[in-house]
Formats: structure tokens, sequence, C-alpha cells
């Protein structure tokens, strides 16, 4: 009979499995000592040394807050992978989950975390996707996502974009080529590890549409089953709406709730003259858009006319000439990020009240030089089929304008493509205010920083180009997305030309 190692020998597995965790801490306990001002004593309380902390110092804690947690939320995610894999239904009553009185091993690592089932779903979900597998022979096995699981390993991603990844893969690696699969894979994580989680799901599902074209109607399908309105009146008179709409269904819904919204913030900007309302309009965007509902109905049952902000508005669906003719493929709807399948773009394209962008036509002027200040409406769409929304923050197209590179009146820029740029009014703000420059080209978008940002000036690509993917024919396009000025949201839909 074998003897059991020395206790050190126990010892140093997991001391190697925790090592990444206790570096983490110690880089967290660094951080939080440099952030304390030099006088005065620790006070003892979180809360207290919280609020002594410098701005600086203060988001150096954040970010060591945050790579912690990420270190941990890794080996959670391992324990509950493993935690999942005893409790099988293999195993039956004598299952870890079981024996320990809960139904499932979700349910376990609900109980153990605090957390929710959904949570706890997504880290076993994620530690199984990413651990490495075990074959018949014995031979360890690289994990099902292994860029994803070094990815995890070493704490640049998170688990909530993990999970983002892994889940897609799964649902459409089944009908890719694996190489495609893999490439792909290896964007995205890299697109995890520099852009909120946000900007990551959209392209995600970018992905998705281009690594399984066919998947996307069925999906399309799936959500416009689920599609809903519900309406109850609570104990205090307030009638509660619920809807969960397909895209389809959404993008009038959206558009024309977003024109009579927009139209009220126009309305109540800063020189907006002769249409700036008499009595302050102190609502909240929320009550706008409530307002702008009721404002629907009304007119749908007495009114003959349609309102000012309604008749300019449009659902703009960008689909590609060879898609819309032959129905393969994907197409996408101004202010939504789901795509929707071509058969679908096709159908909505035969509606009088939607546009059709059917990329790759060039009947349209849209190059004014000097002859107009503002762009016009063909022009906006060129621009958004370009920069997607904010060429700069990924801001929904629905809240961002069409801007003058070259200042109209300064710089007597033109109003052309190669002069325009769609961005929302704090990216145009910042971008002016810190003397950013802007490359625009017919298919992408590049900015320049500042010295005082970026002493080299490394240009960072911007707009729609950004979501690259691999293409059919197995030549390969870079998935990239450069670092951005910011990574703040901010709509207004107030116009603001240069």
């Amino acid at each position: 009979m074998e003897r059991p190692p020395p206790p050190a020998q126990q010892a140093q597995p997991a001391q190697h499995a925790l090592a990444a965790l206790e570096r983490g801490v110690a880089a967290l306990r660094e951080a939080w000592a440099s952030a304390m001002p030099a006088w005065g004593a620790a006070s003892g309380s979180a809360q207290v040394e919280v609020e002594r902390m410098g701005d600086a110092g203060l988001v150096q804690v954040a970010d060591a807050l945050a790579q912690a947690r990420r270190e941990v939320d890794v080996v959670l995610a391992r324990v509950a992978a493993e935690v999942a894999k005893r409790s099988g239904p293999e195993f039956g009553v004598d299952g870890l989950a079981k024996a320990h009185g809960f139904h499932n091993p979700v349910r376990l690592i609900a109980a153990a975390t605090g957390g929710s089932r959904a949570d706890a779903h997504r880290l076993i979900a994620v530690g199984t996707a990413t651990a490495e597998r075990q074959a018949f022979s014995g031979e360890r096995m690289p994990a099902r996502h292994p860029l994803v699981a070094t990815a995890l390993a070493a704490a640049t991603i998170g688990i909530e974009a993990a999970s983002a990844i892994t889940s897609m893969l799964d649902r459409a690696s089944a009908r890719a080529e694996a190489g495609r699969v893999l490439a792909v894979e290896s964007a995205l994580v890299d697109l995890a590890a520099r852009v909120p989680l946000e900007t990551l799901m959209r392209g995600v599902r970018e992905a998705e549409a281009r690594l399984d074209p066919d998947g996307v109607e069925p999906r399309e399908d799936e959500l416009r089953m689920e599609r809903s309105v519900t309406m109850r009146e609570d104990h205090h008179g307030m009638v509660h709406l619920h809807a969960r709409l397909d895209p389809e269904s959404a993008a009038p819904v959206k558009a024309a709730i977003e024109a009579l919204a927009g139209d009220a913030l126009r309305r109540r900007q800063p020189g907006a003259g002769d249409l700036a309302p008499v009595v302050d309009d102190r609502r909240s965007i929320p009550q706008i858009q409530a307002d702008a509902l009721a404002a629907l109905a009304r007119h749908t049952l007495g009114c003959t006319q349609t309102a000012a902000p309604l008749a300019k508005t449009t659902v703009v669906v960008r689909v590609d000439l060879d898609a819309l003719v032959n129905e393969l493929g994907h197409a996408r709807i101004d202010g939504l990020e789901q795509p929707i399948s071509a058969s679908t773009a096709r159908r909505m394209a035969a509606d009088a009240e939607l546009i059709p962008a059917v990329l790759g036509g060039d009947s349209l002027p849209l190059d004014l030089g000097r002859a107009a200040r503002l762009f016009t409406k063909a022009q906006r769409l060129a621009l958004g089929e370009r920069d997607g929304g904010c060429a700069s923050c990924g801001q929904n197209i629905g809240y961002v304008e069409a801007h003058h590179i070259r200042w109209w009146e300064r710089d007597a820029g033109p109003t052309d493509l190669s002069n325009g740029v769609m961005l929302c009014t704090f990216c145009h703000h910042m971008i002016h205010r810190d003397g950013w420059q802007i490359r625009p080209g017919p298919t992408d978008v590049w900015f320049i920083p500042p010295p005082h940002i970026d002493p080299a000036r490394v240009p960072r690509l911007g707009g729609r180009a950004r979501f690259r993917t691999p293409r059919r024919n197995g030549g390969m396009m870079p998935f990239v997305f450069a670092d951005e000025p910011h990574t703040r949201d901010r709509c207004t839909g107030a116009p603001q030309p240069a």
C-alpha cells in the first residue's frame, strides 16, 4: 500500500490553483494602501477609508477589486462544474447535490453563493465549457472552448463574457466548420478583453449570424412565438404594460415612440428658439416615452393626419443585395441589435413605410459640397451603414446625428460623405474638446488620439468595421475592436450640427 504524500506535497496543488487569486488579493492590498492619504492612521472602517481615498486611488482600487473578483469567479466556476459533474443523474440519490439535500447542483451553488439560480447555472455552464476533458484512456484533453478557457484562467474576461461566447458557439458550431468556429472564438475573446459586455453582445450576435446564417430564421421564429403584451391595473390605479416583442414587431413601435420622444427633447434644448415650450418641460425620458405611447394610441383612435415627428419617421432595414434577392443570409434593423433573416427583410421591404437600405447601390447623389449645410436622409443612411451608430462608442443609431468632421463654418467643410461621421452628443463634444482627429474611408472610420492621451497616436478603428468575421469562402477578415476614446453611453436625441 502506497503511503500518502507528505503534507508539503499535498498542499502544493492547492497553492498552485489559488496562486492567481492570492496575487489578486495582494495587488488589491497594495492598491488599497497606496490609495490612502499619507496623513492619519487607518480607521479600520472600510466606509471611512474609501471616503478618504483620492480619485486616482479610488479608480485603482476599483480595478484591483474587479480583477480579484474575476480570479474568484474562475475558481468558483471550476468548483461549480465539478459539483455538477458529481451530481449527474447516473449517481441517483447518491449524487453530491441530492446527498446534501438539494434537488440539483444549480440549487446547491445558488445556496452557497446567495445568488440566483440563473447565476449558478451560468457558473456551472462556463466551468463545464472551459474545463479540461478526460478521454476513456485517462488522457487529459483540451477544453471544449480552449481559447475562452485560457482567457478566463488569466482573468482577462469575466464569467458573463465567457458565458455569452461559449453559449453562442455551442449553438452555432454544429453547422459550421471547426476552423471558422475557432477563428470566431479567438476574435470574440479578444473583443471581450477590451470592451464592455453590452458591446460584446453586439459582436456575439453578429458573429452568430455570420457563423450560422441558416440559424437566423429559426431563432427569429422562436422570438416571434414568444411575443406578448400584458396589461394589469394595480391597487393604486396605475396600469402596467409589459411587452416582449420580436425585432420585426418592435421596429415600428420603437421608431414611432423615439420619434415623438426625440422631438420633445429637441424642443427643450438650448437654442430651440420658437420651438421651445412656453412652460418648462421637466419630464423624465421614461415619462416622455409614456406620453408618446399614449399619443400614438389617441392618434390611431381619432386623428386623420400623421403627427409631424412621425411624418419623417422611417424604419431602415439594411441588407445585402444578394441576401435580398436570394433570401439567404441576414439583415439588420436600425436601432435593434438582433439580426433578422433575409426573408423577413424582404417582407418588411415591401412595406411602403419602411426603407430598405440595399447595400451596393449608388443611384443617389451623396455629395453636396457647400450647397447644403445639413446632411440629407440618404447621406445619413449611408453614414449609418458605415458607422453602425455612434462611430466612437457604438451608441444606438436612433440617438446619433451626422456631424461634419471639418466644421461647416470654421473650416468651410463640405457636406460630403468623406467629411461626415455619425456621433452621439457626448462623443461629439469629447472628440472636439480633446482634439481627436477622424479619418473616414468608404467602409471604415479611424480615430487618432491626441498626444496627451496616446503619445504614439496609434489610430483606433471605429464604426461598423470593428465587427468583421471570417468570410464564407474561407478567406479571413480581421475581427477587431480597437480601444475607443471612451465607453460611456450618452443618448439625448438632440441634433447638433458642427
